[in-house]
């Protein structure tokens, strides 16, 4: 089993792509200053996933790089919002399509940490949220 059987981390992964490529459209000025914080936000998503999968054994160490990582996506959804209400990202399909995954993506780590919480030492309920393809 892997951290990139994760649905969380999967979506992560897409949506880092995704994201990274937008902010180099973006005007020049905003490429060094919130395109720049948006990389960074959107990659700790992805990073903090791995890192607690790799401490998964330790309940409260799993729960905070979950917590990390959810918040994270808090802040990308924050600056996303900003590029887009101070229009700096101009193409409101790009934006709501990001927007949406981001916010599909917090609610989806939100469930799996919740499940953490519950079912810590039953790791085949944890499956559920693998995808095994």
């Amino acid at each position: 089993m892997s951290y990139r059987n994760l649905q969380i981390w999967q979506l992560a992964r897409l949506l880092v792509i995704d994201v990274h490529n937008m902010s180099l459209n973006l005007p020049v000025f905003e490429k060094f200053e919130v395109g720049s914080q948006i990389r960074r936000s959107v990659k700790s998503v992805k990073s903090n996933i791995v890192e607690g999968y790799g401490r998964r054994r330790y309940k409260q160490e799993y729960i905070r790089f979950m917590v990390f990582a959810l918040s994270s996506n808090d802040e990308t959804i924050d600056h996303l919002e900003t590029l887009y209400e101070t229009k700096s990202l101009k193409n409101e399909e790009l934006y709501q399509d990001l927007h949406k995954r981001t916010k599909q993506l917090g609610i989806k780590i939100n469930n799996f940490l919740q499940s953490i919480e519950k079912n810590h030492n039953k790791f085949d309920d944890l499956n559920d949220y693998m995808d095994t393809k």
